[in-house]
């Protein structure tokens, strides 16, 4: 494959200015991306964020600052991983940008303070003396994060906000690692006067801080409610602002019209297999669910220790010795669930073997224990959406097809419902973005095509597509990059390729866009090229 200069490209695309003599050292690259971690953090005001207008104005003016001394730094002679690093330091100054152009959640999103103050209720008593100056501090904090969220939200969408409403009454049917109740709270509210409940027995001086953040969240429910019927009612940044977020902050190669393509098309095959395999099956016994805690936990080591004898039979990649004997399971059993089941305890109830791989080994847990020992500072810190649940994603099919569940056809089954919903979330995203879709309308249309969807995780999942735009499409987009990767890897070894080898050379890159782990491994440039001049050239 022909490669065009690196040098000539950034000469091309970084304009006249650029001074011609521009210099810097890799290491100045790793000085200014950590100065610019620090740069995107709200200063903290008497314990609280300041997400005020005049903080967000001197966040937004010190951008531009901090990209022109980025392309001062001339990366053109630097090897290929350097390189790679240069364009993931562009691609977080993108997203900040990208969130005080579009986003702007601190003037937009009325759930963002919501999650400043809603784990505070948590804490589990007694406390110590230490957890109780610890608890009283953030008590304190609550009614200040209230007001300014009433002060700040300028532009708060509707749809957003009946979210925010919703939260601050309910429980979402999920979990958001609050502690278990078998009757849990009614929400944000709820667990406040479920804490100050316990502080009445335990630490009634507390008392009076705790019934003035009841008053406070109670206060900002109250004037959300008066106020959401003059707010937009979509939440919808449309696909000009998608498109761009896709190239400029993920880095992918496709725009949205992409992803409905190849969403449409990993979608149906999913639900072939389902269907293929539910008709295979049909006269073996259902899968029994999960009735007991004790049960649920000899199931998710049984499916931990199949798992990790499969790759260490199959040599699928090298498990290092840090690496935990054990990972927890993503979905922790409830008794609650006996009678009422989310879309995920629906599937790990039946065969934890799914969603053990995905969530905690080989992928999520493992992935990121894993980049805990990266030496690069530039990686260390960066997590893609795409390259994490892409790889996730992947391996489910992977574990299917090198015979996980040969022994339990049945267990086959749930592999690709899990799919099923993993592609249905293309359509979803892309639909609520294009102003196509209310949040109601997805979760009925992921609902009607997905096995044993309910409303609880779809919301859920929803609500952080519309908060985090390109989340709900990473999982089938990152599959389908790793996939081809490994193709056109093994197309260049030939003989010498070996699966197991892939994998811990692409999992030792990090959690960086696909993009740049096949520039870094194959030396393909083409997506490269095609990116540079827009990410890079982008004021």
């Amino acid at each position: 494959m022909r490669k065009m200069g690196f040098t000539l490209m950034a000469m091309a695309v970084l304009g006249p200015s650029v001074p011609l003599f521009a210099q810097g050292s890799y290491q100045d690259l790793v000085k200014l991306d950590a100065e610019f971690l620090e740069f995107r953090k709200p200063r903290i005001v008497d314990g609280v964020a300041d997400r005020g207008p005049t903080a967000m104005a001197a966040q937004r003016n010190g951008i531009e600052e901090i990209r022109q001394r980025l392309r001062a730094i001339d990366a053109a002679s630097w090897p290929v991983s350097q390189r790679v690093d240069y364009l993931l330091v562009w691609a977080k100054l993108n997203a900040l940008t990208f969130d005080h152009r579009v986003m702007k959640p601190w003037a937009r999103d009325p759930i963002l303070y919501l999650d400043d103050v809603s784990e505070i209720p948590y804490a589990e008593t007694p406390l110590s003396a230490e957890k109780k100056a610890e608890v009283k501090a953030m008590l304190a904090t609550v009614p200040k994060v209230m007001a300014q969220a009433q002060a700040n939200l300028t532009e708060a969408n509707g749809e957003l906000a009946k979210l925010a409403i919703f939260y601050l009454e309910n429980f979402d049917g999920v979990g958001q690692g609050e502690p278990y109740r078998d009757q849990p709270p009614a929400g944000t509210i709820g667990w406040y006067q479920d804490l100050c409940g316990r502080l009445r027995q335990h630490h009634a001086e507390l008392v009076p801080a705790c019934q003035a953040a009841i008053n406070a969240v109670s206060g900002y429910r109250d004037w959300l409610r008066g106020s959401v019927g003059g707010m937009p009612q979509s939440a919808a940044i449309g696909m000009n602002n998608f498109n761009w977020y896709l190239k400029h902050v993920r880095l992918l190669p496709y725009d949205s019209e992409d992803l409905i393509l190849l969403g449409e098309r990993e979608l149906h095959r999913y639900r072939l297999n389902y269907l293929v395999d539910r008709n295979r099956n049909k006269n073996l016994p259902e899968l029994e669910l999960t009735k007991t805690r004790e049960q649920h936990e000899e199931r998710t080591r049984e499916a931990e220790e199949q798992i990790r004898a499969l790759v260490a039979q199959q040599n699928l990649m090298t498990i290092p010795g840090y690496v935990p004997e054990s990972f927890e399971t993503d979905v922790f059993f409830s008794p609650r669930a006996l009678t009422k089941r989310h879309f995920w305890e629906e599937i790990q109830f039946r065969n934890a073997l799914d969603n053990h791989i995905h969530a905690s080994i080989p992928g999520h847990r493992f992935d990121g224990r894993l980049r805990q020992e990266l030496t690069n500072p530039v990686r260390k810190t960066y997590r893609d959406t795409e390259r994490g649940e892409g790889w996730a994603t992947y391996l489910e099919e992977l574990f299917v097809q090198t015979g996980i569940t040969d022994e339990n056809p049945r267990a086959r089954e749930l592999f690709y419902v899990a799919l099923i919903k993993r592609g249905s979330r293309v359509f979803a995203e892309t639909g609520m973005h294009a102003g196509k879709m209310s949040i109601d309308d997805a979760n009925a249309y992921m609902i009607d095509w997905v096995p044993f969807m309910e409303e609880d995780l779809g919301r859920y999942d929803l609500v952080g597509y519309l908060r985090r735009p390109g989340a709900g499409s990473a999982y089938l987009v990152g599959k389908m990059q790793i996939e081809k990767l490994i193709s056109e890897r093994a197309f260049q070894l030939g003989s010498a390729f070996d699966l197991g080898k892939f994998h811990d050379e692409f999992l030792s890159k990090g959690i960086i866009p696909v993009t740049l782990i096949r520039w870094e491994m194959t030396g393909h440039d083409d997506e490269v090229t095609k990116l540079w001049a827009e990410v890079v050239g982008a004021s």
